[in-house]
């Protein structure tokens, strides 16, 4: 057993309370590998922002349990060592699908966990809550849950069609689970490719996709129902066009590919939304610059050489995201 404590980790609860207060959202950023994490904590120290490190199953298995609780220790020291002395670092499970892992998570470290039970009946969906909720305590590591679902494809997550949280299931739900936090369906999706082309006006100028709008209704009714409960956006990556164009100019193929308007996303961090999900757009900056260096330097061999480049624009798309759209910047001094 490792208490994240002991790595230098916080958990979400009092960031959150202060975030709800404050009218700023957390940003919470998939990680997969060392250059990922690198420009994470570049990002949040310079800018002072608290962040939560969110790691998926999928990238559990790839980097390894062990190594990612040493990475997440090494996180908090180089956020010291770039001159933050007291880091509000979270090491997250996203999309948490059964109790053991969940359990696993919390015995190897992590501070916060989400149990997606989402997909099942309601009860159930309380029940296999309930029960991360009360092991998770007893370490005082945090539980976020999620009701309703969310459309799209990221990693073991995949579902055809989303069907929104029901603002009349919410005080129940919150209640019987006892999750510290709430993941909602308001019309993010996982992903790349967040709406089909046929949910979308297309704009007559530029023949870019416009998604249709969040339903800022649901959340409202939400929100006055848990006055005040921290609330979760999932699939809130805005697909960054500059990103997209840079790939398929550079040999990639990704047609149609659109996000989440990201003047919606400042409107949602002003509200009971506190944790903003964001994982496809680091990955579309990552990506659009290892095909830039390898078009413009066939040479090229030296990982770092590729790499590199990779990690400083995610650091500038963090930096972005911290400052201009979720408000958080500052807020961790």
């Amino acid at each position: 057993m490792v208490s994240f404590k002991d790595l230098g980790l916080v958990n979400t609860r009092e960031m959150f309370a202060k975030a709800v207060k404050g009218g700023y959202a957390i940003p919470a950023f998939n990680f997969n590998n060392m250059e990922q994490l690198q420009a994470i904590i570049q990002a949040a120290a310079e800018k002072r922002s608290p962040v939560i490190l969110q790691v998926s199953k999928g990238a559990r298995n790839y980097a390894n349990q062990t190594l990612l609780r040493y990475m997440a220790q090494g996180a908090v020291e180089y956020a010291k060592e770039l001159g933050w002395e007291h880091p509000q670092i979270v090491l997250h499970l996203d999309h948490g699908d059964t109790f053991e892992l969940c359990k696993s998570c919390v015995d190897f470290g992590f501070s916060s966990v989400m149990i997606d039970g989402s997909s099942l009946p309601y009860e159930d969906n309380i029940a296999l809550t309930r029960k991360v909720v009360d092991y998770a305590h007893r370490y005082d590591v945090t539980v976020e849950a999620e009701l309703g679902v969310l459309a799209g494809v990221e990693e073991e997550v995949s579902s055809e069609e989303s069907h929104y949280t029901k603002p009349e299931e919410v005080i129940d739900f919150s209640t019987r689970t006892g999750c510290d936090s709430l993941a909602i369906s308001i019309g993010t999706s996982h992903g790349a490719y967040k709406f089909k082309p046929e949910q979308c006006k297309r704009d007559p100028q530029t023949g870019r996709l416009v998604p249709p709008p969040l339903a800022f209704d649901v959340l409202h009714e939400i929100e006055k129902k848990l006055p005040g409960f921290p609330i979760v956006l999932h699939g809130s990556s805005s697909v960054p066009q500059e990103y997209v164009d840079m790939i398929n100019e550079y040999g990639g193929n990704l047609p149609d590919a659109v996000g989440i308007p990201e003047e919606q996303l400042r409107e949602a961090a002003k509200s009971a939304v506190c944790k903003i999900n964001i994982d496809s757009d680091s990955r579309l900056a990552m990506t659009a610059m290892i095909r830039k260096v390898f078009h413009d330097h066939q040479e090229v061999f030296d990982p770092r050489k590729y790499l590199g480049p990779a990690r400083d624009e995610m650091k500038k798309l963090y930096e972005h995201k911290i400052v201009d759209v979720l408000g958080s910047d500052g807020k961790a001094e």
